[in-house]
């Protein structure tokens, strides 16, 4: 997959845009893709949580602004069953490592590398951070592109309980 374009951050207030899912239905959770270990890991493993799923790379300037936010968030909501599923669109397990020991990452680190038809199901082909926020029943409260701030991603974090 050739590397995407960034949405976002022109400067530091930049944001990234809600894309309204109104109608949008289920989350297609029908992948499976290596984590950062090699092993295989089924996104349908986590029906049944509040779910945000974040396309991002290593070498995405707004991706790296996000992610600290959402290792925060990640701590603070851990009891709750809310998990981040981090799927880079491109990079190696090697250059993920790397990374996520640099970031501290805390959650699941996916290897989304030739796995053109999950970025296609999840819009994250052509740019990059996409989040998207998924009920506990499946279906998918919002779409956002582009980078957001912490605050932001609280706010729709407490939306889905």
């Amino acid at each position: 997959m050739a590397a995407g374009i960034a949405f976002g951050l022109a400067g530091p207030a930049a944001r990234g845009r809600d894309v309204s899912r109104p109608g949008a239905g289920r989350a297609n959770l029908d992948f499976t893709v290596k984590d950062l270990n090699g092993q295989d890991v089924r996104l349908a493993d986590f029906k049944g949580r509040p779910l945000l799923i974040n396309f991002w790379a290593t070498w995405c300037g707004p991706c790296k602004i996000e992610i600290p936010g959402l290792v925060e968030l990640t701590e603070k909501y851990k009891k709750t069953g809310f998990t981040v599923v981090g799927i880079s669109t491109d990079d190696t397990p090697e250059d993920l490592k790397a990374f996520a020991s640099v970031y501290k990452m805390n959650y699941p680190i996916l290897v989304g590398l030739g796995h053109d038809e999950l970025m296609e199901a999840y819009e994250a082909e052509l740019g990059i951070p996409v989040s998207w926020f998924v009920r506990r029943d499946g279906t998918i409260a919002l779409k956002s592109e582009g980078a957001q701030t912490k605050a932001w991603f609280e706010e729709r974090i407490k939306a889905l309980f």
